[in-house]
């Protein structure tokens, strides 16, 4: 049924959440021209980078990987937002398809036996009616062909971290996540996955629950995108 598709295509065109350009064959949400100027942070490629830093105060991060630098009121930082405000779980289902076929090569991926979304309390889920972090993590899965599980939980809800400083964020995430059946995750090599990394604040309180309830596990990173520290 592709004529379908295409005929949908033509009355209802697909375009850049950019540019605003209509997409072609091939192109997931961005065009080429777009995707091209996307400003990286390529810390997959650096095992010292700064994003890896940052991660610093979690034990054992095994790697760290984010598609582009999160800068407030850019067009890219926008399609973040739409995502997360307009109910648009396809722009983080199909970037980070995108993202996982270009680092696949890498070797990011290589031992990691599962995919962990970062949790979202139930309320909250059902109020936004998705968690973007599941939808990154299938997009991941679907390219790599890794499982995803969800030992990983929001045991209660915590406010937003919008507006909040390093500390505060810190605070605000801590005691937040728990890890169900731990057993099942004893000597894994977990990719653990968010939309994006500021400080650090809810990636580190996730890796300190692992790292509590599991003694022997390994655990990188994945985001599509991280802000710039100053």
């Amino acid at each position: 049924m592709g004529w379908i598709k295409d005929l949908g295509r033509v009355i209802f065109p697909v375009t850049c959440e950019v540019c605003g350009r209509t997409l072609v064959d091939g192109e997931r949400v961005l065009c080429l021209g777009c995707m091209a100027a996307m400003p990286r942070v390529n810390a997959h490629l650096e095992p010292e980078s700064e994003l890896s830093r940052r991660l610093a105060g979690a034990s054992k991060v095994r790697g760290v990987a984010a598609m582009f630098a999160y800068i407030r009121d850019t067009p890219y930082a926008r399609v973040i937002q739409k995502s997360k405000y307009n109910c648009r779980p396809d722009i983080d289902h199909d970037l980070a398809m995108e993202f996982a076929a270009e680092i696949h090569g890498s070797g990011f991926f290589e031992g990691v036996d599962l995919i962990l979304p970062v949790p979202m309390h139930t309320w909250k889920k059902l109020r936004r009616g998705f968690n973007q972090a599941e939808e990154i993590a299938r997009g991941v899965g679907r390219v790599t062909g890794i499982e995803l599980a969800d030992n990983l939980v929001a045991r209660r809800g915590h406010s937003t971290q919008t507006r909040r400083n390093a500390e505060e964020r810190i605070r605000n995430a801590a005691g937040v996540y728990e890890v169900a059946y731990p057993e099942e995750l004893v000597g894994k090599h977990v990719l653990l996955v968010d939309d994006v990394i500021t400080t650090g604040a809810t990636v580190m309180a996730c890796c300190d629950a692992l790292h509590g309830a599991v003694g022997t596990i390994d655990v990188s990173v994945l985001a599509l995108a991280a802000t710039r520290m100053a």
